[in-house]
């Protein structure tokens, strides 16, 4: 088996592997580079040269993996595309709202590329997504060789799924992204343990981020709570900046889930855009497949409002509350990045990041930035001093180092491929994998390179 990375600037962005299997050729996710713009933020699908794809699997609807589906699927007609029940019920949303997003974008950055596929694209495509049932091998024959695959629940978000592939005797499995805590709305993954494989695929998010002693989910989201409830009994706003598929309704049904027992003060709770959309799908998917736990009723109960069309920055909102907005990473021009600019030169209130940011990012350069420091809204032309509280919550979508690292030395692989991490986060795991008593091949494979495991 070979594997091939084509995401050509490594590291985590336009998410994408090619798989050579025998007869066979496939491809794991196909996302867009949250970094990049136009067709330089699509994976280097035209590596795939002439071999027919005879299938792509989809780990999840995050858009780091799912944003340049339709760029693959029209280049590769016959290929069969596979993902969870979850997954296939929330994939057209996505694409459907990026593509809204790029065609914004082309005006207001003038990318004449954009939109890379239009609605009529993603509808093209919408009957080609086949669902696959967690647990349930499927098989299929080509030229006489079989290959089996089967989906395993991988937490991180709804839908998620690592996976395993069986051929010629052999078994590799991919972890995709991965959470193996429980949330509120979904469960940890339930991947397969004492159980060998000769090769895993693992993600490496976190091998940077060492949690440090004490610090467990459930202590997080205390602490998260505390500070909500002291900076509102303080006549001040809490920003949650959160990703709009997962993290959003997450939060949303702790918060309510907080008011309820009294663990927070009633106040106005503010939400908006397509984060509000994914509710109303995990309503469905709760509803059709049990496999998530997220109603209407929790967003009625809140009394959700819309934010203020009209933000000022350095001028807080009319009425404080609660915000929980996108994006997760304050990225620009996004109503987070609106929001923060209004709160941040106030000591009353509060900015709380509870997922990953990267440090390139606006969320990213602003938990970097000391207090009273000054911090600049580059597209608003706005700059304020960091007098707002400004905290980082360890309540991550992906596992930590050390649990990926367990999970993988119990399959006692011969090859371990690293995946989905930077530089340093794949570095860590290197080391550690290199350091166990069980000897074990570590690739951390270039771009483009491929790799035979």
């Amino acid at each position: 088996m070979r594997i091939t990375d084509l995401n050509r600037e490594g590291g985590i962005g336009s998410n994408s592997l090619l798989v050579e299997a025998g007869e066979f050729n496939f491809v794991v996710d196909a996302g867009l580079h949250p970094k990049m713009v136009g067709m330089a933020a699509v994976p280097e699908f035209e590596h795939i040269g002439d071999r027919q794809i005879d299938f792509v699997i989809v780990t999840h609807c995050h858009l780091d993996h799912i944003g340049s589906l339709p760029v693959l699927l029209q280049k590769h007609p016959k290929a069969r595309v596979f993902m969870s029940l979850p997954s296939q019920m929330l994939v057209e949303r996505m694409l459907h709202n990026s593509c809204n997003v790029m065609k914004r974008q082309k005006e207001e950055k003038r990318i004449p590329e954009y939109p890379l596929f239009t609605h009529e694209d993603i509808e093209q495509i919408a009957d080609r997504f086949e669902p696959l049932k967690y647990k349930t091998p499927l098989s299929l024959t080509k030229n006489g060789e079989t290959i089996e695959i089967t989906l395993f629940q991988a937490g991180h978000v709804a839908g998620a799924g690592g996976f395993q592939i069986d051929h010629a005797g052999k078994s590799v499995f991919f972890t995709g992204d991965i959470l193996f805590d429980d949330q509120r709305v979904i469960g940890g993954a339930r991947f397969p343990h004492a159980r060998k494989f000769d090769a895993m695929v693992i993600e490496t998010t976190r091998g940077e981020t060492e949690r440090p002693e004490g610090k467990s989910r459930d202590s997080e989201i205390t602490r998260l709570l505390e500070t909500i409830r002291e900076t509102i009994r303080g006549g001040g706003s809490v920003l949650i900046p959160v990703f709009a598929l997962g993290r959003m309704q997450e939060l949303l049904s702790l918060i309510n889930a907080a008011r309820k027992d009294g663990r927070l003060p009633r106040c106005p709770v503010f939400g908006a855009g397509l984060g509000l959309d994914i509710a109303d799908y995990f309503d469905q998917i709760t509803k059709r497949t049990q496999l998530i736990n997220y109603t209407r009723k929790v967003t009625k109960e809140l009394r959700l409002k819309r934010p203020p069309r009209k933000l000022t920055p350095g001028k807080e909102p009319p009425e404080p509350g609660i915000f929980i907005l996108s994006s997760g990473m304050l990225v620009e021009r996004t109503p987070s990045y609106q929001l923060a600019s209004t709160l941040l030169a106030h000591t009353r209130n509060a900015i709380c990041f509870v997922g990953y940011c990267d440090p390139d990012t606006p969320g990213g350069k602003l938990l970097e930035t000391r207090p009273g420091r000054t911090f600049l809204f580059e597209v608003l032309d706005y700059q304020c001093p960091v007098l707002a509280k400004v905290e980082r919550f360890e309540m991550s979508g992906h596992a930590d180092r050390e649990e990926i690292l367990e999970f993988a030395l119990a399959a006692k692989p011969e090859t371990i491929v690293l995946t989905h991490g930077d530089p340093g986060a794949r570095d860590w795991f290197s080391k550690a994998l290199e350091a166990d008593d069980h000897p074990v091949r570590v690739i951390d494979p270039a771009p483009l390179q491929a790799v035979e495991i």
